[in-house]
């Protein structure tokens, strides 16, 4: 069953809201103008950076929620192999840069560790 596309771009908002919390929780000096979640459809990152955000978060935010990155969560779940260690993903597609994935909370405490 397909889903509709406005229950497709809520459940994307829904995520870059999650994303921009998790930075204001981590850095409590920044407020909601400093770490903005950008309209669907917009162009650049999905999460907009002040200038001190930028000073302090040293990404570009992408968000992307989608029913075919399944097979990534069962190799998160693979990688966990005891409750004590993160565990981390590192992917490649044919011809593209090798991405390093993690669980959000475990990259919050990552980032939380060195803040």
């Amino acid at each position: 069953m397909a889903i509709s596309t406005a229950a497709a771009k809520a459940k994307g908002r829904d995520l870059q809201k999650k994303a921009r919390d998790m930075f204001l929780r981590l850095y409590p000096t920044l407020t909601g103008d400093d770490v903005k979640s950008c309209a669907m459809g917009s162009t650049g990152a999905d999460i907009q950076l002040s200038t001190e955000a930028k000073r302090l978060i040293p990404f570009d935010i992408e968000c992307k929620r989608r029913a075919k990155i399944a097979l990534v969560y069962e190799a998160l779940i693979q990688a966990r192999r005891s409750n004590d260690r993160t565990p981390l993903l590192v992917m490649q597609a044919d011809r593209k840069r090798p991405l390093a994935v993690m669980y959000l909370d475990d990259f919050e405490a990552l980032l939380s560790k060195l803040s």
